[in-house]
């Protein structure tokens, strides 16, 4: 059986401020409204012949993940492995690896999927998993060779050797991200493909080379299994045992170390949207006016060439400029020379380091009972725009230094308020004063919104003390 495994999560920092921690790059839409993960579930759903799809993905993206996987129903046939926490690709796939051939199928052959890749020729795609497939059959570790475009220094290649069938080739070395005179020489020789980051194999097989090449990966990740909470979907494991993992990437724990490896060079199209200048150059998406300028959103162009403009609500213009990458999401706006577009990391860590929320969350905040977008921030209050999804709960919780004030804008409202439950309609309001216990649920079968007025001397998300919750976020004991 050929079992799809998503691997989702990550920053993605380059492309901030869309992908931010909270909400990282798989969430992004593209400009048919479908994000990254879902095409790539569409993608997988459609070479997993009717069996299961395995995502592993950080125990925060469950449900917002849960949420983008519903538009395509099967979830009974979408198992999850959840991470307490980030960790490289290595600890993922073993664990993958390890659950697939216990409880899905002992000869699973694993198909691993990064969910930000772009990949539009399916058809393509497909026939080039059945060929990896062969060559998996046949205790190959395959991976997936991209023909490269242009002499590319932001990617990792793979140095190919002698042909093993039809299907594929031998992998002679990998090579890292080169300089610019390097990688002109390798799209010459023609013996070079872009490492993709995608792999097939044989649970058995990579288990086999985990336990020759990195027996201390096998190991924890076995110890970590063991720890699971549940063998159904979603299973989650211990942090302290999860974390116990080496940090490591397949690429350097088994690839690079293991003997009998092929590549499948690509017939199909690939991006892995790792900066706004790919963004900006994609076919396809946006198309570009007499001068080159891409716009997605509401934007006015004046005398300007060569520019990428990505807008929210707002209107943005642009006079007299060239080559620049503007994108303006609300509450953040990045301006970038596209050839400097891979620096955009740097102003990540620069708010890291500061402390300033932007470099995590969006204005919108997704939660697993809906989102709340924030109206106003002020020193004195904060104003939310609540949205809770049918049968969302929020928890049962209490605020230390602010009272809330919620008002009704559509919908009906189950509110508790210290002892009191009741019904709250359109217009109508319920203050919950500082120290108090409350609760807010959806009992519809539609969207309801709310207004929450915040007052107080604080207004942080970690001034929320939970009690009881639906959604696991409260420690059991």
């Amino acid at each position: 059986m050929l079992v799809p495994v998503i691997l989702s999560g990550g920053a993605g920092t380059r492309l901030w401020p869309v992908s931010r921690s909270a909400y990282p790059k798989p969430f992004m839409r593209m400009g048919d409204n479908e994000s990254l993960l879902q095409k790539t579930l569409a993608r997988a759903l459609r070479i997993a012949d009717g069996g299961p799809v395995l995502t592993v993905t950080g125990r925060d993206y469950y449900f917002l993940t849960r949420d983008e996987y519903a538009r395509h129903g099967q979830l009974d046939r979408l198992p999850f492995l959840l991470e307490p926490a980030g960790r490289n690709t290595a600890p993922a796939v073993v664990l993958a690896a390890l659950h697939a051939r216990a409880h899905i199928d002992a000869d699973a052959i694993l198909l691993v999927l990064p969910a930000d890749h772009l990949i539009k020729d399916v058809d393509a795609f497909a026939a080039d998993v059945r060929r990896a497939q062969a060559l998996a059959r046949e205790n190959y570790l395959v991976t997936f060779g991209i023909p490269p475009l242009q002499p590319e220094t932001g990617f990792g290649y793979i140095r190919m050797g002698k042909p093993i069938t039809q299907d594929g080739r031998e992998i002679a070395a990998f090579v890292e991200k080169p300089n610019l005179e390097t990688a002109r020489q390798y799209l010459q020789s023609g013996d070079y493909a872009w490492n993709s980051g995608m792999f097939c194999f044989r649970a058995d097989t990579l288990l086999d080379a985990a336990a020759k090449h990195c027996p201390d990966v096998l190991s924890a990740a076995q110890s970590c299994y063991a720890s699971a909470v549940g063998l159904e979907s979603p299973v989650e494991f211990d942090k302290a045992a999860f974390m116990a993992m080496p940090d490591i990437s397949i690429d350097y724990a088994i690839m690079e170390r293991a003997s009998r490896r092929a590549v499948v060079p690509a017939s199909f199209d690939w991006s892995d949207i790792g900066s706004w200048k790919a963004i900006s150059e994609l076919e396809g998406e946006e198309q570009p006016d007499a001068f080159g300028n891409r716009v997605r959103g509401a934007a006015i162009v004046v005398d300007s060439e060569n520019c990428y403009i990505q807008g929210d609500t707002r209107m943005v213009a642009a006079v007299g400029v060239k080559n620049l990458v503007i994108v303006d999401t609300g509450d953040a706006v990045l301006v970038a020379e596209r050839e400097r577009a891979q620096q955009v990391k740097q102003v990540v860590d620069q708010l890291r380091a500061s402390g300033h929320a932007a470099a995590r969350f969006h204005q919108t905040v997704h939660r697993p009972w809906g989102s709340f977008t924030v109206l106003e921030d002020g020193n004195d209050c904060k104003v939310k725009r609540l949205t809770v999804k049918p049968g969302g709960i929020l928890s049962l919780q209490k605020h230390h230094r602010r009272s809330e004030h919620w008002t009704v804008v559509q919908g009906t409202a189950k509110v508790r308020v210290g002892d009191a439950e009741f019904l709250l309609s359109c217009n109508e309001s319920a203050y919950i004063p500082m120290e108090t216990l409350h609760r807010l649920e959806n009992p519809g079968d539609r969207d309801i919104h709310l207004i929450e007025v915040q007052c107080g001397d604080y207004f942080g998300e970690d001034d929320i003390e939970r009690l009881e919750d639906v959604y696991g976020r409260v420690a059991k004991t």
